[in-house]
C-alpha cells in the first residue's frame, strides 16, 4: 500500500511537471495577452525585450517573466528596464497588469497607465503636500499593477508615471489577499508607490519607492508586513499608515520625504508596530503620529529631521520605547498642543537636538521613564513642559547644560532621576535642574542632582521636594520665591565644596525638616 501510494504521488508530480510548458513572446505569440490566454496552470510566459502597448490580465498560477538573467541595470534589473508594458495613457481600460491567484509577475517596466500630471506633481511637491486632498488611498483608481483579493508574487518590476498608485493591493470579503511584493521600484506615480488597503495582509519587502505623489508605501485598513524598503523624496510620507491599518513596519529606511519619514494617523484603530527603522533628513518629522492613532514605536533611529525626531499631535496615544532621536533641528520627541493626548516614553536616547530633547504642550499626559536625555551645551532646556500639560518623570538621566533640565509651566512629578551638569557656570543664563515658572506644580522626590546652580528654582509655584541628594550646586540648593500654598522641603541632603545655603524660601512660609547641609573642603583648604 505504501509503495503504491508513493508511485501515485510520483506520477501526479511527474504529470504536472511534464504538462508545464514555456511560451515565448513574440516567437510563439505576437502579443503578451494572447500568450497568457493560451497558457495553463504552471506555465511560464517568457517575454523578449521590447515595448508592448498592452494592458494585461494574468491567469491563475501562470508566471509572466521577462527574458534574461538578473544582471543589474541603471535602476533595477536590466531585463526589467528593457521589457516595457506601456498602458497607452488614458486610452486603455483596466490596470497595466491585473494579477490572478497564484500568478507571478517578474521583471517588467509598467508605465503610462492613466494620466500622469507633471505640473500637478511639481505644485504639490513645492507645497509639501499641504494642498493635497485627504482622500483614502483606497479610493477607486487604475493602478500600474493591481492585486484584488488574490495571493500572488510581484517581483523585480519597475512601475512609474502611473495616474494612480504604482502597485495597488486590495483585499475583498472572504478572500485571502497576501501577495509577496518584493524588490520592485515605484516612482513618479500619482498615487502611492505601493498601496496596501482594505484587509490586505501582503508582505512588502525590499522595494524602492521614491518621488510618488502621496506616500512611498501607503496603508488603509490593512495589516501587511513591511520590511527592508527604501522610501525617499515622496511628497507625503515615506511610509503612510492610516484608516485602521495595523501593519508591522520594520527595518525600513525613510529619508528626504517632503513630510514625515513614517506618518501615522486617522483613528484609534490605527495601531501599527513600527520598529527598527531609520528615518532621517525628512522635511518634517522622522516619525509623525496624529488623529488618535495608537502606534507602538520601538527601537527606531530618527535623526537630522527638519522638525521632530518623533512628533505627536491631535490626541494620539503612542507607546515610544527604545528609540534614538538625535540632531533634529527642533525637538527630539515633541507633543504638540492637543485636546487630550497621552503617551508612554520609555528607555529612549534623545541627544544633541538643536532645541529641546522633549517638548510637551498643553493637553498631554506623558509618562517618561528610563530615558537618557542629553545635550552638551546650548540655551534651551532639555525638557519643556507647557501650561496645561502633565508629565511624570521617573528613573531618567538628564545630562548636559542649558537653562534647565526641566523647565515647566505645567504639572510635573519627578522621582528617582539623575540630573548631571558637567560644569557650574559662575554667571550667564540660568542653570537649574528644575525651573518652575508661575502656575507650575512640582513634586521632586528622591532625585540625584549634581553641578546645577539650583536643583529646584520656582516662582509662584506649588512645590514639594523631599529625599533628594544635591551636590556641587551654586549658592542655593532649592530656591522658592513667592510660593503657592505651603512648600514642603524635607529630608534633603546638600553637599558643596563651599559654604552654601541648602534652602531659601522668600515671600511665604514652608515646612522645612531634616535638611542636611554638608561642606566638603578641598585638599588645599585642609592643608591651610
Amino acid at each position: 500500500m505504501i509503495r503504491h501510494s508513493l508511485v501515485v504521488v510520483f506520477l501526479l508530480v511527474s504529470s504536472q511537471s511534464v504538462s508545464a510548458k514555456e511560451i515565448r513572446v513574440p516567437e510563439n505569440y505576437k502579443t503578451i495577452q494572447s500568450a497568457i490566454d493560451a497558457a495553463e496552470t504552471g506555465d511560464t510566459v517568457f517575454v523578449k525585450a521590447g515595448t508592448y502597448h498592452e494592458r494585461l490580465r494574468l491567469k491563475d498560477r501562470v508566471t509572466l517573466r521577462s527574458e534574461g538573467d538578473d544582471q543589474k541595470g541603471k535602476l533595477g534589473l536590466k531585463r526589467a528596464e528593457v521589457t516595457i508594458i506601456d498602458g497607452g495613457g488614458v486610452q486603455g481600460d483596466g490596470p497595466g497588469v491585473a494579477m490572478a491567484e497564484g500568478s507571478t509577475l517578474d521583471g517588467f517596466t509598467v508605465t503610462n497607465v492613466g494620466a500622469y500630471d507633471d505640473s500637478e506633481w511639481n505644485k504639490h511637491h513645492a507645497t509639501q503636500g499641504n494642498e493635497q486632498s485627504h482622500e483614502h488611498i483606497g479610493q477607486p483608481g487604475t493602478a500600474g499593477i493591481s492585486v484584488i483579493g488574490v495571493t500572488c508574487v510581484i517581483k523585480h518590476n519597475i512601475v512609474h508615471h502611473i495616474g494612480y498608485s504604482g502597485i495597488a493591493i486590495q483585499g475583498t470579503d472572504g478572500k485571502r489577499c497576501s501577495p509577496l511584493v518584493v524588490q520592485n521600484i515605484c516612482y513618479r506615480n500619482m498615487g502611492g508607490g505601493i498601496g496596501s488597503m482594505h484587509g490586505s495582509t501582503a508582505t512588502i519587502e525590499a522595494n524602492v519607492c521614491f518621488q510618488n505623489f502621496f506616500a512611498g508605501i501607503g496603508h488603509d485598513g490593512s495589516s501587511p508586513l513591511v520590511i527592508r524598503n527604501v522610501c525617499y523624496e515622496n511628497i507625503r510620507a515615506g511610509i503612510g499608515i492610516s484608516e485602521g491599518a495595523q501593519p508591522i513596519v520594520r527595518g525600513n529606511s525613510c529619508f528626504h520625504n517632503r513630510r514625515a519619514g513614517i506618518g501615522i494617523r486617522t483613528g484609534a484603530d490605527t495601531r501599527p508596530v513600527v520598529e527598527d527603522n531609520d528615518c532621517f533628513e525628512n522635511d518634517m518629522a522622522g516619525i509623525g503620529c496624529e488623529d488618535e492613532c495608537q502606534p507602538m514605536l520601538r527601537n527606531n533611529r530618527c535623526r537630522k529631521n527638519a522638525m521632530a525626531g518623533i512628533g505627536c499631535k491631535h490626541n494620539a496615544r503612542p507607546m515610544i520605547v527604545g528609540n534614538e532621536c538625535s540632531k533634529n533641528k527642533a525637538v527630539g520627541i515633541g507633543f504638540d498642543e492637543t485636546d487630550s493626548g497621552s503617551a508612554y516614553v520609555l528607555n529612549n536616547r534623545v541627544f544633541d537636538n538643536e532645541k529641546v530633547a522633549i517638548g510637551i504642550h498643553s493637553g498631554w499626559k506623558v509618562w517618561l521613564s528610563g530615558n537618557e536625555l542629553s545635550r552638551p551645551a546650548g540655551l534651551p532646556p532639555l525638557v519643556m513642559v507647557f501650561q496645561g500639560a502633565e508629565a511624570n518623570f521617573s528613573d531618567n538621566t538628564f545630562r548636559g547644560s542649558g537653562v534647565a533640565g526641566i523647565r515647566t509651566e505645567g504639572i510635573i512629578r519627578v522621582t528617582n532621576n539623575t540630573f548631571d551638569c558637567p560644569a557650574l557656570r559662575e554667571g550667564g543664563p540660568p542653570q537649574f535642574a528644575v525651573w518652575g515658572l508661575p502656575g507650575s506644580d512640582i513634586v521632586f522626590i528622591g532625585n540625584t542632582v549634581s553641578g546645577w546652580r539650583h536643583a529646584v528654582q520656582t516662582t509662584k509655584s506649588s512645590v514639594t521636594a523631599t529625599d533628594n541628594h544635591i551636590s556641587n550646586y551654586g549658592s542655593i540648593g532649592i530656591k522658592v520665591d513667592q510660593p503657592v500654598g505651603t512648600p514642603v522641603v524635607v529630608r534633603n541632603r546638600y553637599e558643596s565644596q563651599r559654604d552654601r545655603i541648602g534652602v531659601s524660601i522668600t515671600g511665604g512660609h514652608a515646612i522645612l525638616e531634616d535638611n542636611l547641609v554638608e561642606v566638603t573642603l578641598r585638599a588645599s583648604e585642609i592643608e591651610q
